[in-house]
């Protein structure tokens, strides 16, 4: 990795490039791929959630045990299930979209995206 003093800032066509290439497609395909389906299910699960607590009180007032019914252990579900989300989005950031991303970074760095392939204006290459 370069040193900041050492790094020659990058142009708009460079990040522009970078944009524009075939590995920034991808990146955004497979996070949307996942962040979507992901926070639809969430919302979902979050909306009938209010809606039980909304138009089905007796419902949720169902005794599990004891004092504990059915809506506090659903209320705390909502809890697990955004550690859960966070959980599996890391692993999936890790696996599927980091190593593209922090390839990016170093092409930026390098300035591979520069006008005429291979130019690196004067840059120092680690």
């Amino acid at each position: 990795m370069t040193e900041p003093a050492e790094r020659r800032q990058l142009t708009p066509e460079e990040y522009l490039q970078a944009q524009n290439s075939p590995e920034f497609a991808e990146l955004k395909r497979r996070f949307r791929r996942f962040a979507f389906p992901m926070t639809f299910a969430f919302f979902a699960w979050y909306l009938l959630y209010v809606l039980l607590s909304t138009y089905a009180p007796d419902f949720m007032a169902t005794e599990v045990f004891g004092n504990v019914n059915l809506g506090v252990l659903l209320g705390l579900a909502q809890f697990v299930t955004t550690f859960a989300i966070t959980h599996l989005y890391v692993s999936h950031a890790n696996r599927n979209t980091d190593p593209i991303a922090d390839e990016m970074r170093e092409r930026l760095e390098r300035h591979d995206y520069a006008t005429g392939a291979g130019d690196t204006r004067g840059a120092t290459r680690v």
